[in-house]
């Protein structure tokens, strides 16, 4: 039998998980647990980066991101589900790794630049933000994976990754493999206002978020710019509750939608509402499977704690390769 290859990936517990994520990474995640050896881990440290003077709501939105990736189907007994803090490991990797790791390489980084004018509401020139990439190598390169899913926006991270784990098999040895990044395709999805579905930005719809609440945020989405009226034809092609139609909405339902909104024969009200009703109905199984984790906190306990423990055996292997191949 062949030896499945290993992937790695993680997302930073800044709130509950949105359908930017579902859609972006989580989807993509659950399938590959089926070809794949899978690490994926809750990035805590990398919280701090930008949200330093607050940390009170890190621990628990933690929690709630391993409910919400159980809710939409990782399985722990196909993947091993992880947080960063917990193995100390991840530190010292990265200290070792910030001592060979130029200056330059980190402020070269598209993400620090778009960042720093993003979040310009934020101190963001600290040592950790701006070494933030030398921790995700650590974090990544310590489980020796072939590949790690990314969008295409987040390849130069990879590649940050690669010339760091490059550059230490270069000066101490051959210890780490070069991971791969593995693009994965995401579909169209944006937030209520046509901006990218962030949690900053107030325009999210949550996978915990109820029907009521589901039916409340739709009606207020941006459709058709140049429909002001309900007379007006409207075009779905430009239409981000039509972009939720076709991910969610049945194809019968979607035929009959277009040619009737193209000759103004339903509103932009009705049409919101089939939407959020098949959108409500598409997230059942994930509400459903959420309360039941939320009724079994033991459970979630103890997923946590073997997913800890499973990462942690493989992080002590590769360290003592590291002090070895390093001298210290």
């Amino acid at each position: 039998m062949t030896e499945k290859k290993r992937i790695l990936s993680g997302m930073r517990p800044t709130g509950p998980l949105h359908l930017g994520n579902l859609h972006g990474a989580l989807l993509n995640w659950i399938q590959m647990q089926e070809e794949y050896e899978c690490f994926y881990f809750i990035a805590d440290w990398h919280a701090l980066t930008s949200d330093y003077e607050n940390t009170s709501m890190i621990s628990e939105y933690t929690r709630e991101m391993i409910i919400d990736w159980l809710s939409a189907g990782l399985s722990p007994d196909k993947s091993t589900m992880f947080i960063q803090s917990r193995i100390k490991e991840h530190a010292e990797l990265f200290l070792i790794l910030s001592m060979i790791t130029p200056v330059p390489w980190l402020e070269r980084n598209p993400t620090y630049k778009d960042q720093i004018v993003q979040l310009s509401n934020k101190d963001l020139s600290t040592f950790g933000f701006l070494g933030y990439p030398v921790l995700q190598a650590a974090d990544i390169i310590m489980y020796k994976p072939s590949g790690v899913p990314v969008g295409m926006d987040q390849v130069p991270h990879v590649e940050i990754t690669r010339e760091i784990a490059r550059r230490f098999n270069y000066l101490y040895g051959n210890v780490f493999p070069e991971p791969e990044a593995i693009l994965t395709k995401t579909p169209k999805i944006l937030g209520l206002d046509r901006r990218k579905m962030s949690k900053s930005y107030n325009n999210a719809i949550f996978l915990s978020d109820k029907p009521d609440v589901i039916s409340s945020k739709v009606s207020i989405m941006i459709t058709d710019p140049q429909r002001a009226r309900k007379t007006d034809p409207g075009d779905p092609d430009v239409c981000n509750v039509f972009e939720f139609h076709k991910i969610y909405t049945d194809k019968e339902t979607i035929n009959d939608i277009i040619p009737k909104c193209r000759t103004a024969k339903i509103g932009c009200v009705e049409c919101k509402k089939i939407m959020a009703k098949s959108l409500s109905k598409s997230l059942e199984p994930i509400r459903e499977k959420r309360e039941y984790y939320e009724a079994h906190p033991d459970l979630v306990d103890e997923i946590i704690a073997d997913g800890i423990l499973k990462a942690r055996k493989v992080a002590e292997t590769t360290m003592k390769e590291v002090r070895a191949s390093v001298k210290i």
